[in-house]
This record gives C-alpha cells, structure tokens and sequence, in this order.
C-alpha cells in the first residue's frame, strides 16, 4: 500500500514538469521567431539604404575630383608662341604671302603666285603653269605629248587648243593650284584659239584671276 500511494503522488509532479518543458520550449520559439522577424526587417532597411548611400559616395567623389586643379602642363607639352611655316601654301591660300611687285614697266607683271602662259606656234600648242619663286614651270601641258597628240586630228587648231585647256585644267585640280593670273597679249585676246583654251580650263574649274594680298598689321 505504501508503494502504491508514493507512486500516485509522483505520477502529478511528472505531468507538472512535463507542462512546464512544453511552456518553456514554446516561449523560445517565440523568441526565436521575433528575433528572425527583427532581423528580417533590418535586413530590409540596409537594402533600401544601400543606392542613398551608394549615390552619396559617389557624389563625393565628384565634388573632391571637380574641386582638384588642373595638372601643369609639361615642358614637352608646352606649345610655343612663335613657330615657323612650314607650307607657304597656306598663306598663300589666305592672301597673306608676299608678292614680288617688280617695275611697273615690266610686261607681263610680277605680282603673282601662279601665272598660266600660252603659246601657240606654227605646230604645237602649250600652256604652262608658272610659280612666282620659280622659273622652271610647275605644270604644263602640249600637244607635243604622245597622249594627247593620238588624240587630234591637227596639233594646232581651235580644238587643240580647248584639249591642252582641259588637260592642263586636270592637272591643276590634282596639284591644289585652282587660282592663278592669266594676261594673254592684247593682239592675240580675241582670237578664237585664246577664247576657247580661257573657256576650257574655266570649265575645269580653274579660275583666271588671284585675290588681292590682304596686309595684315601686326
């Protein structure tokens, strides 16, 4: 009877100790899950903080780059004030070279940078293209060459003249020469040879006339 009576007072403390386990494990799953929660949530708050950041960052580091001065220019790097010309071509494209006047007596005038010449013999026609700094010319074109010859009928006719214009024309377009000084003699302006070797190379693009030398004051 004793056995029995101490078993029936045990049986209420392990159904006691029992309920406390399940109150407590319950507690710290509770714990648990908000300690998750709270994580989750800050979680959430960092990423939605993080391109506010990323941009103030970045912001930063403009205003510290647009706030550097400039880096010095090295003496490699440094362009002189003074330089030379190296292609006269160029002043002579803007008017500003030098041209040699020579005497006013002098026939046909000097004051040029290119001067086209014009001849026509009893068997050939030629045009050349002069410089003002050299007496060799520059360009030239006749009737005298193979080329051209083959392909006329007479070597100093009318039509003679107008293919050694638009040859010559041609080759001056290839060089860069467009402007040049053309003055034909006064008894020969008018003939129709003249007329059309003028017409020929105007057609080609060239034109008979230079501008004025622009003085530019210093």
């Amino acid at each position: 009877m004793g056995a029995v009576s101490e078993v029936a007072q045990s049986e209420p403390d392990i159904i006691g100790m029992s309920k406390m386990g399940l109150l407590i494990t319950a507690r710290e799953d509770m714990a648990l899950s908000q300690v998750s929660r709270s994580v989750r949530l800050l979680l959430g708050q960092i990423q939605r903080c993080r391109p506010a950041l990323l941009s103030n960052q970045t912001a930063r580091c403009l205003s510290q780059a647009a706030s550097q001065p400039e880096p010095s220019a090295d003496e490699n790097e440094a362009v002189n004030p003074t330089f030379v010309n190296r292609n006269p071509r160029n002043l002579e494209q803007m008017a500003l070279d030098v041209k040699d006047r020579g005497w006013k007596t002098t026939w046909p005038h000097r004051e040029f940078y290119h001067r086209l010449m014009f001849s026509r013999s009893q068997h050939h026609v030629t045009a050349q293209v002069f410089s003002s700094c050299s007496p060799i010319p520059v360009l030239s074109c006749s009737t005298k060459e193979w080329a051209v010859k083959k392909e006329l009928a007479s070597t100093n006719c009318v039509a003679a003249c107008q293919a050694v214009g638009e040859v010559l024309a041609q080759r001056c377009q290839q060089a860069g020469i467009t402007r040049m000084v053309y003055r034909a003699i006064p008894w020969t302006y008018r003939s129709d040879s003249v007329q059309s070797f003028r017409a020929a190379m105007k057609a080609g693009g060239i034109i008979l006339s230079e501008p004025r030398r622009k003085y530019v004051g210093s």
